[in-house]
């Protein structure tokens, strides 16, 4: 083992020892890395964006709590993680020179990381637009990596969060800072992110202008629609190839659908990501943020939704989404039992969605049941100009077109009249829709649990498909159970 790592080794314990807390042992390595050790593990970090719950953005940095910092840490690795996220702010971090108690706190920051197995990916400048200056920019850098330049456990360099390719000023800045760090440390893998409306078209324009200065991989942050996941991921390959792409950021804010949804999301995209080859997803973040957590001077504080991309919530309890990914993580697996097709998971934690509620609301009951205890049931609807009232969710497999689908569910009815049935619905990558498939339909009456089937092939140019159960004109009342999608 080189004296390098025994002294990080060294170091990582007596930080702890000083928390009062137990390191566990280092990470056994024996040789500097090279670039292609780090683009190996960048390609396949199980990563994990981070602040605290109570301290995010530069709060973090400001307010370091580092036993605090050491739970999240350890809670990361108990879902299967072996990387994370650090985001640096220069303001905080001091400027143009870094002072010596933040460079310090990142010290700490990786030591308590390695103490759990897990690396670090650094992002810099962030909350930073001073392109002007580009010699302090690279002495800047230079000053916070230099520790780092032959250190496992720091895997790869962000330069700059959610690069903006149409500003010609930052344009010209990393143009200048990325060869310059690239000959200070040419094993560091650099890359940019873009942000979720940028997308592709963003990393195509980044790859254009970094043509003479390319970055070693890009980071697609991606915030779309995750029933076509697999389409939008695609198109970023196909921007930049033959450059590997990693998803730096994902996920979807349970302040905007249910926490059941939100762990569907996750899921589309990592099932996503796998058929499309991308092997590394983090999701964005570990923590939902508590009120006064995000620096009030910040954009980002007004926004209701910045407070609840956690995996868990502020108070430190599991959201499903938690479940999510440490299935993903830990057995390679998302099952469609995540979608909750019996009706039996608490409502937060059910993906389904209502469409059409001006023509009536389903709603889960536990008087009626196939099996197990709940089912959902329709009474009393009609129909909008929209069509009719429905139960929806969207398959955690992603669409390719011309591959055959099955979807299937019971339903009994009471007095039944109208329409019920079951569709699958089709849409572009745009979310335009293009068509649906319906299945048999309920007899009118009263009827016990009868079998509805839908098969079809996906359209040409379908990227998404949606699963409804309907049931409108209907002055009696529907259960539906049991559902299956592959």
């Amino acid at each position: 083992m080189s004296s390098f790592r025994v002294s990080a080794g060294i170091l990582a314990s007596t930080v702890l020892m000083s928390l009062g807390l137990t390191a566990t042992p280092a990470l056994a390595v024996e040789e500097t890395p090279t670039m292609t050790d780090r683009m190996a593990a960048v390609q396949t970090a199980k990563s994990l964006n981070y602040y605290p719950s109570d301290a995010g953005w530069s709060a973090m940095w400001t307010g370091f709590d580092p036993v605090r910092i050491d739970a999240d840490l350890a809670r990361i690795a108990d879902l299967g993680a072996d990387n994370v996220r650090v985001i640096l702010f220069p303001q905080a971090f001091g400027w143009p020179t870094p002072k010596p108690e933040y460079t310090e706190k990142l010290r700490k920051f990786v030591s308590i990381a390695d103490a759990h197995g897990l690396t670090v990916k650094v992002t810099l400048f962030d909350w930073w637009s001073g392109y002007n200056e580009v010699a302090n920019s690279i002495n800047w850098a230079k000053s916070v990596l230099a520790p780092y330049v032959n250190d496992r456990r720091v895997i790869a360099v962000e330069l700059k969060n959610e690069f903006q390719p149409g500003d010609a000023a930052a344009v010209t800045w990393v143009k200048q800072v990325i060869p310059a760090i690239r000959a200070w440390a040419p094993d560091l893998p650099l890359t940019l992110s873009v942000d979720g409306g940028t997308g592709a078209n963003g990393m195509a324009q980044i790859r254009s202008a970094l043509a003479a200065t390319p970055l070693d991989y890009y980071d697609f942050h991606f915030y779309g629609s995750s029933e076509r996941a697999l389409a939008e991921i695609r198109k970023a390959q196909a921007a930049v190839s033959p450059a590997p792409v990693v998803i730096g950021e994902t996920g979807v804010s349970s302040a905007v659908v249910s926490e059941g949804e939100q762990g569907a999301y996750l899921a589309r995209v990592f099932r996503a990501a796998a058929e499309a080859g991308v092997g590394s997803v983090s999701p964005w973040t570990l923590n939902d943020f508590a009120t006064g957590a995000i620096p009030a001077n910040s954009q980002v504080s007004t926004m209701p939704a910045q407070y609840r991309f956690g995996l868990y919530r502020a108070d430190g309890t599991a959201k499903f989404a938690a479940t999510v990914v440490r299935s993903w993580w830990t057995t390679g697996t998302v099952p469609n039992s995540l979608l909750n097709l019996g009706f039996e998971a608490a409502a937060a934690d059910s993906p389904w969605r209502l469409a059409n509620t001006g023509a009536g609301t389903p709603v889960i009951v536990s008087d009626v049941a196939r099996t197990g205890s709940n089912s959902a049931r329709f009474s009393g609807t009609t129909r909008t100009t929209a069509g009719l009232p429905s139960l929806v969710t969207a398959p955690i497999t992603p669409v390719q077109a011309g591959y055959r689908w099955r979807a299937e569910a019971y339903a009994r009815g009471v007095n039944a009249t109208g329409v019920t049935e079951i569709a699958l619905s089709w849409f572009d990558v745009n979310g335009k829709w293009i068509s649906q498939n319906t299945s048999n339909r309920l007899p009118a009456g009263t009827s016990s649990w009868t079998k509805m089937v839908v098969e079809a092939v996906a359209p040409a140019g379908a990227t998404s498909v949606q699963l409804h159960l309907k049931s409108g004109d209907n002055t009696g009342s529907v259960w539906f159970d049991d559902v299956a999608v592959s």
